[in-house]
């Protein structure tokens, strides 16, 4: 049902059920990995995007993380080059990197921006170049094959070091944080950070109340395809273990573990292709999703 089929009284309940929820989560920081069909569809977009300034609005701290997997997979093609992907982490040689910065903190940031200061935010587009804030190292993968064994993937990035300070400076100026996920070394390379492990890390560092990323899938499935929700660290592990999650959703779910086990209070993974799911999830008793307690 359509909002505006609703009556000036119900309208006014859906208000004041959130008011629980503004009063719990004021001043509190919320980081919100932003990807999949919610960054592609027009009216998913622009949901988006007014969730976020109501967020802001309403006291609460949003930080936003973007992917662009298929902005990236689109350039890629235009100039003939083939994706791919091993353990979820796309192979980033030097070429691909220079395509990978352009499309996520050039044209992917931008439009983010832009929807977000349409909507009335004051959004600022980084990446973790701005002030080295994202310090990062080569990452090598440990091969599941072969024990001991390492894979070179290119100018992938392993995070290092997350400073907090810029983050924190745009916050207290009301401004939104909508950040890239590049990461800068020692000698000023440029990696390539899987966009989760970026909002994860961060949400663990900024001490976040809450830690929601957007997917394409409606959470976390068994293999029945039942969702899962209200799971423990624990119980994430007997899924890893017998198979249940695999893929893509290794580094997802990687993430939401160590913010979990590093005090960010709970994690979401959320259906994005639902219309305001942020502020479902966030303002409303009812979830759209898979949540991870810390305990």
């Amino acid at each position: 049902m359509s909002i505006a089929n609703l009556t000036p009284g119900d309208k006014a309940k859906v208000i004041a059920e959130a008011l629980p929820y503004i009063q719990r989560f004021w001043d509190k920081t919320v980081v919100i990995k932003y990807g999949g069909n919610a960054m592609t569809d027009p009216v998913l977009k622009a949901a988006f995007a007014r969730d976020v300034v109501l967020l802001k609005l309403v006291g609460l701290n949003p930080v936003v993380v973007h992917g662009g997997g298929p902005q990236i997979e689109d350039m890629l093609r235009r100039v003939g080059k083939k994706g791919e992907f091993i353990q979820g982490m796309r192979v980033t040689d030097a070429e691909t990197m220079d395509l990978v910065e352009m499309v996520l903190g050039g044209q992917v940031n931008k439009d983010i921006v832009n929807l977000i200061n349409q909507a009335g935010g004051k959004a600022v587009g980084l990446t973790g170049k701005d002030g080295r804030f994202i310090r990062a190292k080569k990452l090598m993968m440990e091969s599941t094959t072969i024990p001991g064994d390492v894979i070179d993937i290119g100018q992938v990035g392993a995070i290092t070091q997350i400073d907090p300070s810029l983050i924190s400076f745009l916050d207290s100026g009301d401004f939104i944080p909508v950040i890239a996920p590049i990461g800068v070394g020692s000698q000023g390379e440029t990696y390539n950070i899987n966009a989760d492990v970026v909002a994860g890390k961060l949400a663990e560092v900024l001490k976040a109340e809450k830690l929601v990323l957007l997917t394409n899938t409606p959470g976390v499935l068994d293999k029945a395809g039942n969702l899962l929700t209200g799971l423990t660290p624990k119980k994430i592990d007997d899924l890893v273990a017998d198979g249940t999650l695999s893929g893509g959703m290794l580094p997802k779910i990687a993430s939401a573990l160590d913010a979990a086990r590093s005090g960010v209070k709970s994690v979401h993974i959320i259906d994005g292709r639902v219309e305001h799911a942020l502020l479902l999830e966030i303002m409303t008793d009812q979830g759209v999703g898979t949540l991870i307690q810390s305990a």
